[in-house]
């Protein structure tokens, strides 16, 4: 009897000790994996975090009328025509007197970025009071200013190690030291689309293309994914062989890749339907298909969550099948609904390959005004400024992977907040 308690204890106490070892290995996992994500997440805000502020110059800018060849009584088209270039290199020919030859005054005029000449013309335009007058004004500084204000360029470095030459360093330390360099919040970064310059690329036109493309996916998903949901599991006949074809063939689209739905949507909607290519429509159609069987296999699943004595006894009260589902049972099943529509759309939302093979990895700087104007989408903006060579898009891209994380986490906390909401306890 001895002999057995211990047989007994030996095996309890080796039990023990297994399940103890695989509590432990599955907390090292957890925090090995936990502490991965801190890794990648502090490398994308390190990295990202400086292009949310600009630097900015300020230039004492002399509105010639000579230099413009216009005046005050000049027309709005010859205002906009007008070479106001030239007044920008003018001002900061007059900053730094003594710069010669072809390649120093070249990088004087690179100081300022190309769009001080756009702004001006902007100014003028909305007042021509200004011409004949000398006007003080914050222009956007050079990419490569930029980056050495944020301490992205070692100035000790050998000169042919660095972009910016000894020369330069001389005129930047005399605007620093007269006040005319700062930080600002970088508002171009949410207000501008996208640009060959990097301190003049934004992400207003890929955040506008993702929200129109993600509105034409939802408005097309959602109804048609509960719909078949609804279908399969409330009418469709049992032990059929056209809707086990069907039931099959949802459970495997969604582990088709998504580039595949990229190929269907270039040889059906635009080579067949004519839809125009690198817009949100024709982006929302695409990931519409990627997304159906997600929200479909989701919803299905809530619906049969329902218990079905609630079921039966509206059936018994005399309720049609069609008021059961849209009284009884979408109501109860709308939470998991709608936590499967979310992971549907955040799905979608962080697709890269089904929009390039659509055409929406085309360089758009534009802004789009609705779903049939030409865009991009934040995935692929990101991927874009990945593969660009000039150094302040490397900061840009984190900032856009940033921007990125942010709409998913709102996601999720809206999704958070409908289950909420339409939650019910029976």
């Amino acid at each position: 009897m001895s002999n057995s308690t211990d047989i007994i204890r030996a095996g309890l106490k080796k039990r023990y000790a297994r399940e103890k070892r695989f509590r432990f290995f599955g907390i090292v996992s957890l925090l090995i994996s936990f502490a991965f994500l801190l890794v990648l997440l502090f490398t994308i805000v390190n990295k990202g975090w400086p292009a949310f502020q600009q630097t900015y110059v300020k230039l004492d800018v002399e509105l010639s009328e000579d230099l413009l060849k216009v005046n005050k009584d000049s027309d709005e088209d010859a205002l906009y025509s007008a070479n106001y270039s030239k007044v920008v290199k003018k001002s900061l020919q007059k900053m730094f007197p003594g710069v010669k030859g072809r390649k120093q005054k070249r990088a004087l005029k690179n100081i300022v970025s190309n769009s001080a000449a756009y702004d001006i013309r902007d100014k003028v335009i909305e007042n021509p009071d200004l011409l004949g007058t000398t006007q003080s004004y914050w222009f956007l500084a050079k990419d490569d200013i930029d980056v050495f204000m944020k301490g992205k360029i070692d100035r000790h470095l050998p000169e042919d190690e660095r972009r910016i030459k000894d020369y330069q360093f001389v005129w930047i330390d005399k605007l620093i030291e007269e006040d005319r360099l700062e930080k600002r919040f970088n508002t171009v970064l949410f207000s501008n689309g996208d640009s060959r310059e990097p301190e003049q690329s934004g992400l207003k036109g890929a955040i506008m293309g993702s929200l129109y493309t993600m509105l034409v996916t939802l408005l097309l998903s959602f109804p048609i994914a509960v719909a078949a949901a609804a279908y399969l599991e409330e009418f469709a006949p049992q032990n059929n062989k056209w809707v086990d074809m069907i039931e099959i063939n949802i459970n495997n689209l969604a582990a088709v890749p998504s580039i595949v739905f990229g190929l269907l949507g270039l040889a059906i909607y635009i080579n067949y339907f004519g839809v125009p290519r690198s817009t949100p429509l024709i982006g929302g159609l695409v990931l519409t298909l990627m997304t159906l069987p997600t929200i479909i296999i989701a919803s299905r699943a809530a619906i049969k969550s329902v218990p079905p004595s609630i079921k039966e006894a509206a059936v018994g009260l005399g309720a049609s099948k069609v008021q059961v589902l849209f009284q009884h049972t979408l109501p109860l099943a709308m939470p998991g609904i709608l936590t499967g529509t979310i992971i549907g759309m955040a799905q979608a939302l962080g697709e890269t390959a089904p929009l390039l093979m659509i055409g929406m990895v085309a360089f758009v700087a534009e802004v789009p005004n609705g779903i049939l104007d030409p865009a991009t989408v934040m995935p692929v903006q990101i991927y874009l400024w990945s593969d660009s060579p000039e150094r302040a898009f490397t900061e840009r891209t984190s900032a856009a992977i940033m921007v990125l994380l942010a709409f998913l986490v709102a996601m999720n906390l809206i999704a958070i907040l409908l289950r909420k909401k339409f939650e019910r306890r029976w």
